[in-house]
């Protein structure tokens, strides 16, 4: 149970989807309630998939490029702490490149639920990376199956925020949102910090 709670928090924190919500509501301003749901379905369907794929596949990729579990400990500590960072600053979408000229491009396509929603707005590479390193340490079955459900409730979690999204920044409102989005950011840069720490120890004991 430790560890389900703990890779929940962890990748809700990475994924951030409260921080989604604004980009969500102005890409399905002009939907009506039952697109606005299976955008929301599809998102997190889609997000289940590439992190569940990250999670199991992972650990091949690093083999086939000869990277060594510490050295992506230490990149991906860097890179979500760098999302932390932006979402601190209120920078997030400028992050997760979603530039004016995507954004405009975006508008003009109906299958938003796979890109930029799911990737690069939410699994991006710090919860992938995130995944690959955890399964490098925890690969037992009962591990590997808390760990399946940890993800499955975070895509949940997705689905139901995203739904509820125009409800939420009807109620939240703009500073609302960037107040969680803010408080979320400070977890990830301490998660993401700690990742380095831990690489960092990992090396020194090695020496």
């Amino acid at each position: 149970m430790e560890l389900f709670i703990f890779l929940f928090a962890a990748l809700f924190s990475v994924l951030n989807p409260i921080g989604t919500v604004p980009i969500f509501v102005g890409l399905t301003q002009d939907y009506d309630q039952k697109e606005r749901s299976k955008v929301s379905l599809w998102t997190a369907v889609n997000v289940f998939i590439i992190l569940i794929i990250s999670f199991f596949v992972g650990q091949y990729v690093l083999s086939f490029f000869g990277i060594t579990i510490t050295a992506l400990r230490i990149a991906g500590g860097i890179i979500i702490a760098s999302s932390g960072f932006s979402l601190l600053n209120g920078k997030f979408s400028k992050n997760r490149g979603i530039n004016k000229k995507v954004e405009e491009d975006i508008q003009s396509r109906n299958a938003i639920a796979l890109t930029p929603l799911a990737m690069p707005m939410l699994a991006g590479p710090g919860s992938i990376s995130l995944l690959i390193a955890f399964y490098q340490e925890h690969n037992s079955p009962n591990e590997i199956i808390f760990s399946s459900i940890a993800i499955l409730t975070v895509s949940v979690m997705i689905y139901i925020i995203l739904r509820s999204a125009h409800y939420l920044a009807k109620y939240l409102g703009a500073s609302g949102i960037v107040a969680i989005s803010r408080i979320v950011g400070f977890l990830t840069i301490a998660i993401g910090i700690q990742y380095i720490i831990s690489s960092v120890l990992a090396i020194v004991r090695g020496i």
